[in-house]
Parts: structure tokens; C-alpha cells; sequence
């Protein structure tokens, strides 16, 4: 299984020196706590916005692989959890090898990494929205040039579906344009 802690940068190149890492959480150690905080990967960035977004240091996301820790994990809730909660995170009860450590990213590039699904989700939501566009400015065509039936001998509605529907693509593409032209700069 693998699982995350924010690390400062100073403290991993420390460990990296000394062979082990034993900060439990920002200012505590693992002879504090009892154990070392970590995270799940849907935690980290809750975690890293609530206790170390103010911080100006260089701060580090390590991904860690718990079966070569040589340590127990244990799922756990927060001690200051109210009652009602049931989220957990788990613990290295101790010190953190750096052979564990899988990747040492620092935190505001794993930040801003976006994982394929949620770009995924988003060009398809992006598309949908496109199409839906298209789809009424054909239907407003549609109704608007065919509320008169003998205008264009009846084919009104239909001709109003098509402009309307290309001036939904032409709409489309240009900002599809000016959307490519931003991300450029």
C-alpha cells in the first residue's frame, strides 16, 4: 500500500544522511507522538492545506511503499477528531527508511500535477457542454425560422436548425481558439 507525508526539505536530506526519518508531523518528532503522520493519497492535499500552506520553507511529498517500511501502519482517527467523524489516517508507528520512500516530489509540483481521470472528466464535461450548446442554438433556429410554415415552403424549421446549429460550431471553434491562445501564454 502506498502512503504520503509532507516532509521540509531539510529534514528528508537529513535522513537521507543519517539513514532514518523520524519527524512525526510540522515541529513534532516520532519520540513526541509515538508515531509518524501520513496521509492516503486522497488525504495529502487536505492535509498539506490545513497544517503547511503557510509555511515558507521548501517542503517535500514523499510516497512511501509500507511493506518496506519494516514499521506497523495502523489506520487511526486523529485524536482531535470529533466523535461523529470516521475518516482515518494511517500512522508508521516507527522511524521512516528512506529505502521506503518510492518518490520525494516537491509539494506545490505535486500540487499542481492533475491526474489523467480529472483531465479526463473535464475534456468530457468541456465536450458536453459544447454540444449542448450547439443543440439549443439548432432548436432556437429551428423554432424561430419555423414558426411560419410557408416561409422557404416549409422548410423553415429545418433551415433555421442548420444555421443555428453552424453558428453553435462557429461559436465552438472560436473558443476553442482563444482557449488554446490563452494556455499558450
Amino acid at each position: 500500500m502506498r502512503i504520503f507525508h509532507i516532509a521540509t526539505e531539510a529534514d528528508w536530506l537529513a535522513a537521507r544522511e543519517s539513514g532514518t526519518y523520524t519527524t512525526s508531523t510540522l515541529g513534532r518528532s516520532l519520540a513526541d507522538e509515538g508515531f509518524i503522520h501520513a496521509s492516503r493519497e486522497d488525504q495529502w492535499r487536505g492535509v498539506y492545506t490545513r497544517f503547511y500552506a503557510q509555511l515558507d520553507e521548501p517542503l517535500l511529498l514523499l510516497e512511501i511503499e509500507t511493506h518496506r517500511l519494516g514499521a506497523e501502519v495502523r489506520e487511526e482517527r486523529p485524536a482531535d477528531a470529533p466523535e461523529s467523524s470516521s475518516e482515518t489516517f494511517p500512522h508508521v508507528y516507527g522511524p521512516l527508511v528512506p529505502t521506503a520512500v518510492l518518490r520525494a516530489v516537491p509539494v506545490l509540483d505535486a500540487l499542481a500535477a492533475t491526474s489523467f481521470s480529472a483531465l479526463f472528466l473535464r475534456e468530457v464535461m468541456r465536450n458536453a457542454a459544447l454540444g449542448l450548446l450547439i443543440m439549443l442554438l439548432a432548436a432556437a433556429g429551428a423554432v424561430t425560422l419555423g414558426a411560419d410554415r410557408d416561409w422557404l415552403g416549409g422548410w423553415g424549421a429545418f433551415v433555421g436548425a442548420l444555421l443555428g446549429a453552424a453558428l453553435g460550431v462557429l461559436g465552438v471553434r472560436i473558443l476553442g481558439k482563444r482557449s488554446r491562445r490563452e494556455r499558450r501564454r
